[in-house]
């Protein structure tokens, strides 16, 4: 069957080199006893070495002409192609049973941070999620404490998983190249089951914080605070967001929801 043509709208850059794309599945080692979703697998470059290496995979994919290709190369993928899009699944419906699993994916860079914001619902049931992403986008999911590309999605994950940047891939390698590299990640789910404060509110102080990252906390935050509430004198109202950790966004978390409660 002919090749798939990439489309530009659904931000498609096929992977053409089977070397990258069987270390790409080869960060699911782990995990060959676990149900794995794969997120856009276009023409099946990553698909084929998740199959061989014995993983039960379910595709999602979008892209109708891709499906059809999908169809007829892949005849041990019958029955496990879905037709849909990914942001718009709910993945507890994909296994019902209420069983963990892993996601995997070339992601499309135009919704990168939209996936793995979709992940982050599910981080209950996804145990791993890795695949290739934006260069930029994977180091700042990856960013540690003290380092300019730490922002939203970089503490909101790592509040939940342990993040590791594990590769770069140059542009060369696709069809056709994108213009900027790419990043291999691996978010393996970490032993935490309760934050210690108010999960939304966290999610309110990390998002506002970053909003205004050039400020300092005393000054990013400030209305989140009670009105009338005295700002207090912590260390960390003179930081800005970057320099958080998780820890100590939690920390915030409490100092805030305290001001609210003694209101």
């Amino acid at each position: 069957m002919q090749k798939v043509k990439p489309k530009k709208a659904l931000g498609q850059h096929f992977l053409t080199d089977m070397t990258v794309a069987e270390r790409i599945a080869d960060t699911l080692d782990g995990y060959k006893g676990l149900p794995v979703i794969e997120v856009g697998p276009g023409m099946g470059m990553l698909t084929q070495f998740l199959l061989s290496a014995g993983h039960d995979v379910k595709v999602v994919e979008i892209d109708g002409e891709s499906v059809e290709y999908l169809k007829s190369n892949y005849p041990e993928l019958k029955g496990r192609i879905l037709d849909c899009d990914f942001l718009k699944t709910d993945l507890a419906e994909i296994y019902p049973d209420g069983s963990k699993f892993c996601v995997i994916g070339n992601y499309p860079y135009n919704i990168s941070s939209q996936i793995f914001f979709h992940v982050l619902d599910y981080k209950d049931r996804v145990v791993c999620c890795s695949g290739m992403l934006q260069r930029e986008v994977a180091e700042r999911l990856a960013a540690a404490p003290g380092t300019k590309a730490r922002g939203i999605l970089s503490v909101l994950l790592q509040a939940w998983y342990d993040v590791e940047y594990l590769f770069t891939v140059n542009e060369n390698v696709f069809n056709p190249p994108p213009k900027v590299k790419s990043g291999v990640i691996r978010m393996t789910r970490n032993d935490v089951t309760d934050l210690g404060c108010d999960e939304r509110l966290f999610k309110t102080v990390v998002k506002t914080s970053f909003g205004q990252r050039r400020k300092t906390l005393r000054n990013s935050v400030r209305g989140l605070f009670a009105a009338g509430t005295e700002m207090p004198d912590d260390p960390l109202m003179s930081k800005r967001p970057e320099q958080l950790s998780v820890d100590d966004f939690v920390r915030l978390t409490n100092i805030i929801s305290e001001s609210r409660n003694n209101a």
